[in-house]
C-alpha cells in the first residue's frame, strides 16, 4: 500500500525515474478524456498534471479569475516542475485547463503538442466517427514525432493492460460495498490517482498484489458514517483523510478521475479506433459532456443505493464552471429522494478550518440516533447546506 502513497507524493520523480530507465518519452495530459491507450501503444508514458498545494506567485500574470488548480498548474510549468515532460496533450475539456495549456505553449513551448477535439454532444449520432477520425489523426501525429508506427498488435496490448486495470480498481470499488468495507477512502483513492502518473503495467502488478493483501484483512473497523463523494475533479486525498480521521469513509465517489476514470472496458471490435472511441463516449460523463444533464443524476443516484451510501458530500472547486452548471440539478435530485448532502466550495479541497467543522457536524448528523429526515430536507442539516452555499 505504501508504494501508491509513495508514487502518489513524488509523482514527478517517478516519471523521470522511468523515463531515465527506459529511454521513453513522457507526455503530460489534463483530462480524463484523453485515449490514453494510443498514447501507451507509442511506448509513450502519459501523466496526469496534479496540482499541488504550494505557494503561487506566478500565474496571476498570465490567467485571473480562475480555478485553484488550472492556476497551481501553471504555477508549476512556469517554475519548471514539469521540464521533464516531452509533450504536452489537451483535449476539449474545461475552459480554464484550456487556458492553462494555451499559456503553458505560448511562453514554454513543449517540443510535442496536440489537441483532440473531443464532442461535447457524446450521444449526437455523428459523434462516434467524428471522435473515431479524430483519433485516426491523434495517431498519425504520434507516429510522426515518435517515428515508430502503431500497430494493431500495440494496441490491443495497450487496450488489454488498460482494460485490466479497470477490472482491477472496479474489483477494489467493490470490496467498498460491504458493511465493513475492507478498504476506507484515502487507501482507495490513492490507488487509483497513482495509476494516473505511473506505468499501467506497473500499477496492475500492484493493484493484484494489493487486493490480495486486502482481501486478507481482518477485524477490519467499521465506519461510522458511510459517505459519497461528489464534485470537482480530486489531486489529493486530504478530504479522504479528513474523513477516515473522524470515523466515516468515502465508500464511492463519482468524480471524473475516481470511479468515472476506469468505470467502463473496451468492447471489442476489429477498428481499434472505434473501439477506443466507443469506450471513452461511454464512460460515464463529466457535466461538459452531459449536455441534457440526463446522465450524472441517475448515475450518483443509482451509487447511492448501489453502495448503501448515508449522505453525500458535494466538493466544488471555487470558479469551477462545469460543476457550476450542474450541481442544481444534482441537488434536486437529491432533495426529491431525501438523500442528505453537504455542499461546499473552495479554492482546493482541504481539511481545514470552515470545511473540516461543517463535515464533521455532518457526519454527525447521519449518525443514526441523530438522523431525523423530514419531507424534502436532510438529515439535520440546514436549508443553506442542502442548497449549498458559495461562501465555500
Amino acid at each position: 500500500m505504501n508504494r501508491f502513497r509513495e508514487v502518489l507524493q513524488n509523482h514527478h520523480q517517478y516519471a523521470r525515474d522511468w523515463r531515465a530507465k527506459t529511454g521513453g518519452k513522457v507526455i503530460g495530459y489534463f483530462c480524463p478524456y484523453l485515449p490514453e491507450e494510443i498514447v501507451y501503444a507509442a511506448g509513450v508514458l502519459p501523466v496526469r498534471l496534479l496540482a499541488e498545494h504550494e505557494p503561487d506567485d506566478v500565474s496571476d500574470r498570465y490567467m485571473f479569475d480562475t480555478c485553484r488548480v488550472s492556476k497551481d498548474l501553471l504555477n508549476q510549468v512556469m517554475k519548471g516542475r514539469y521540464d521533464y515532460l516531452d509533450g504536452a496533450i489537451n483535449q476539449e475539456g474545461c475552459q480554464w485547463l484550456r487556458h492553462v495549456y494555451a499559456s503553458w505553449q505560448l511562453h514554454k513551448p513543449s517540443s510535442y503538442t496536440h489537441y483532440i477535439f473531443f464532442p461535447d454532444y457524446i450521444d449526437g449520432w455523428r459523434a462516434k466517427t467524428l471522435l473515431r477520425n479524430e483519433l485516426e489523426f491523434f495517431k498519425k501525429s504520434l507516429e510522426g514525432w515518435t517515428g515508430k508506427t502503431i500497430t494493431d498488435q500495440a494496441l490491443d496490448n495497450a487496450i488489454e493492460i488498460y482494460d485490466t486495470n479497470r477490472r482491477l480498481l472496479r474489483q477494489l470499488y467493490e470490496l467498498r460495498r460491504a458493511n465493513t468495507p475492507l478498504i476506507w477512502g484515502t487507501e482507495a483513492m490513492e490507488m487509483v490517482l497513482a495509476g494516473q502518473v505511473m506505468d499501467k503495467a506497473e500499477h496492475n502488478r500492484l493493484l493484484t498484489e494489493a487486493l490480495k493483501d486486502v482481501w486478507g484483512r481482518k477485524n477490519v473497523e467499521k465506519p461510522k458514517v458511510r459517505l459519497m463523494l461528489v464534485g470537482s475533479d480530486t489531486h489529493d486525498t486530504a478530504l479522504e483523510e479528513l474523513v477516515d480521521s473522524l470515523g466515516g469513509t468515502f465508500v464511492i465517489d463519482e468524480v471524473c478521475n475516481g470511479s468515472s476514470y476506469f468505470w467502463n472496458e473496451t468492447v471489442h471490435q476489429p477498428d481499434r479506433l472505434m473501439a477506443i472511441s466507443m469506450r471513452y463516449l461511454d464512460k460515464p460523463n463529466c457535466p461538459i459532456k452531459d449536455i441534457y444533464y440526463a446522465h450524472r443524476p441517475e448515475r450518483i443516484a443509482s451509487l447511492v443505493e448501489d453502495y448503501n451510501v448515508q449522505g453525500i458530500i458535494i466538493a466544488k472547486q471555487k470558479s469551477c464552471h462545469p460543476h457550476g452548471t450542474d450541481n442544481p440539478l444534482i441537488w434536486k435530485m437529491l432533495r426529491d429522494r431525501v438523500i442528505p448532502f453537504l455542499y461546499f466550495e473552495s479554492d482546493m479541497v482541504s481539511s481545514g478550518g470552515e470545511n473540516r467543522t461543517r463535515i464533521e457536524a455532518f457526519m454527525e448528523s447521519l449518525v443514526p440516533e441523530h438522523v431525523q429526515v423530514e419531507a424534502g430536507v436532510g438529515a439535520g442539516m440546514s436549508g443553506t447546506d442542502m442548497m449549498g452555499s458559495d461562501e465555500g
